[in-house]
């Protein structure tokens, strides 16, 4: 049974901040069953009690409603989804590997790794070839850099963005798999 929790709650006003059990002070609530079903308008007493029985916990999910919206749940599982999915959102970095088409192979190497380094963080890579000056002329081999860098990476990333010309910069994105 969930009802004690060792943390104290977070204070209203702060993102996150959610009533459970006895933080509730307000009677009537409309509840929400565990499977989703409107159980109605009842009594803030009577929502604990039908908590207490399936041993879970009676959360506000919208205070702003009148009367406030509860759901009888499993609190520390809704926590851990929350924050599976921040955690989720956090990963969703853009990383850039920079380099030049007469890069050498050594340096094309090193680049490689990094790029290896982002992608097993679960951060997509950006690969920039940037063209100077006479450079320009020869795009096709920078391309072909490129190209040669998302092969090596196949195993661990898949393209989201093809290889393509912008300007006097050749760039091309890779997530993660």
């Amino acid at each position: 049974m969930s009802f004690d929790r060792s943390q104290p709650p977070p204070k209203p006003g702060q993102p996150g901040a959610v009533r459970i059990n006895d933080q509730i002070r307000i009677s009537p609530l409309r509840v929400i069953d565990a499977d989703g079903t409107v159980l109605g308008i009842i009594p803030r007493e009577k929502a604990m009690e039908l908590a207490k029985q399936q041993e879970l916990d009676l959360v506000e999910v919208a205070a702003g409603e009148r009367p406030p919206v509860c759901k009888i749940m499993d609190y520390g599982r809704f926590k851990f989804e929350q924050n599976k999915k921040v955690r989720k959102q956090k990963h969703s970095q853009l990383k850039e590997v920079r380099f030049r088409p007469g890069c050498g192979e050594a340096d094309l190497l090193t680049k490689l790794n990094h790029a290896r380094e982002f992608l097993a963080e679960k951060h997509k890579v950006l690969f920039v070839c940037q063209l100077k000056g006479r450079e320009n002329i020869y795009g096709d081999d920078a391309l072909r850099v490129i190209e040669k860098v998302i092969e090596q990476l196949g195993e661990l990333g898949k393209v989201e963005k093809r290889p393509a010309r912008e300007g006097r910069r050749i760039t091309a994105v890779v997530a993660p798999r």
